[in-house]
C-alpha cells in the first residue's frame, strides 16, 4: 500500500462537483483511489503536440480524450475488478467480444478503428454521454437501451484494445465535445484548480507514485513486474542475488527512485537512481550478487522510494524470508 502518511502531503483534492445542470459523475471503478488502483492519466489540455493535464502537469498524453482509472497490475484483471457506470442513463451501445492482450506492433490492425476495445455508451440526457473502454472479454452485462443507475455493474477492467496497463478510460462529453471531469469549463489555471468539477465526491490527484516494492533473485523482467508475478515470496540460502526493485507511475525527468536493501549483516543497498526522461511506468532495480557459499538467514528489508525536487512523494517497502 502506498504509505499513507507520505502520500497525505501529496495528494490534492479536486473541489465541489459542478453546478446542478451538469452531469454529476461516479468513481467508474470498483476500487480505492491510492491503494489498489490510481488514476494513471487525464484529458489532455495542451492543443499542440505536446500534453498535459488539468494540473499543468504531465500526466496526459497527446490528444488523450478521457480518464484512466489503472490497477496496479494484471493479476487484478484475472481476480475481477468491476466497472460500474458513473451516472444514470441508458445504454446507447455496447461491444464485446475482443481479446484481453496489451497492445502491440503485432496486433495493431486488429484494434484499428476500435482502440477502445471492449466498451459501454451510456447517454444521460441533455447532450451528456459517458464511454467507458478496455473491458474484459465477455464480462459485459449490460444491453443497448437499458437503463442504469450508478450501482449498475458494466462489465469488468481488462485489457481490450489499445492498451499498456489494465485499466478503464472513461470518456466524457457534452454534445459530442470532449469534457474534462476535473475542469468541466476548460479554463486552467496551473497551480489553481477549477472549484467546480463533475465528481460527486472529490478523487485524489497524484502526480506519480510506486506501485510496488519486491524482491527477486535477479534483475525481473518488466512484463513479469507489471503483470504482477515478478515478487518472490521468499528464497533460498544460495539464492544467486538478492535484488531489490520499485515500480513506479507518472515519473519525470530528474526524479530519483532510492532503493535500500538490509539483511541480518547490515545494509546491502543504498541506491539513487535519476531518472532520465518522463515516463508512464517504469521500474528500477538493485541488490547483491552471492559471494559467499550462502546467505545469512532470516529477514530482508527493502524500500522503493520517489523523490521529486529533493522531496519524498511516494514510499513503497516490502520484506522478504531468506531460509
Amino acid at each position: 500500500m502506498i504509505n499513507r502518511l507520505l502520500a497525505l502531503a501529496f495528494f490534492t483534492f479536486a473541489a465541489a462537483p459542478a453546478a446542478a445542470k451538469d452531469l454529476v459523475l461516479q468513481q467508474p471503478i470498483d476500487c480505492e483511489l491510492g491503494h489498489d488502483c490510481y488514476i494513471q492519466q487525464y484529458v489532455d489540455h495542451d492543443t499542440g503536440s505536446g500534453a498535459r493535464d488539468y494540473r499543468c502537469q504531465p500526466l496526459s498524453y497527446d490528444q488523450h480524450k478521457g480518464t484512466d482509472f489503472a490497477l496496479r497490475n494484471t493479476e487484478q484483471v484475472l481476480r475481477g475488478v468491476n466497472v460500474i457506470a458513473s451516472a444514470p442513463g441508458t445504454v446507447r451501445n455496447v461491444r464485446d467480444g475482443m481479446a484481453d492482450r496489451l497492445f502491440s506492433d503485432a496486433n495493431a490492425e486488429n484494434v484499428s478503428g476500435r482502440e477502445c476495445g471492449n466498451g459501454v455508451v451510456i447517454s444521460h440526457g441533455d447532450g451528456w454521454e459517458t464511454q467507458y473502454c478496455h473491458l474484459k472479454k465477455g464480462s459485459i452485462t449490460v444491453k443497448k437501451g437499458q437503463s442504469v443507475t450508478t450501482k449498475t455493474i458494466l462489465g469488468q477492467v481488462g485489457l481490450s484494445g489499445r492498451t499498456q496497463f489494465p485499466h478503464i478510460h472513461l470518456s466524457v462529453r457534452k454534445d459530442g465535445k470532449v469534457v474534462d471531469p476535473f475542469d468541466p469549463d476548460g479554463s486552467i489555471t496551473c497551480g489553481q484548480p477549477d472549484k467546480n468539477t463533475l465528481w460527486q465526491t472529490p478523487l485524489v490527484y497524484q502526480a506519480g507514485a510506486v506501485l510496488q516494492a519486491g524482491f527477486h533473485d535477479s534483475v525481473p523482467k518488466f512484463s513479469d513486474v507489471k503483470n504482477g508475478r515478478a515478487a518472490k515470496n521468499s528464497l533460498p540460502a544460495n539464492a544467486p542475488a538478492i535484488v531489490i526493485y520499485g515500480y513506479a507511475f507518472g515519473t519525470q525527468k530528474g526524479d530519483i527512485m532510492h532503493l535500500t536493501l538490509t539483511g541480518p549483516d547490515g545494509v546491502m543497498v543504498d541506491q539513487k537512481v535519476t531518472i532520465d526522461k518522463q515516463q508512464a511506468q517504469m521500474f528500477r532495480a538493485a541488490g547483491k550478487r552471492l559471494k559467499a557459499s550462502s546467505w545469512s538467514t532470516g529477514t530482508y528489508s527493502g524500500s522503493a522510494a520517489l523523490l521529486r525536487d529533493g522531496r519524498i512523494i511516494s514510499v513503497e517497502r516490502a520484506s522478504i524470508q531468506v531460509q
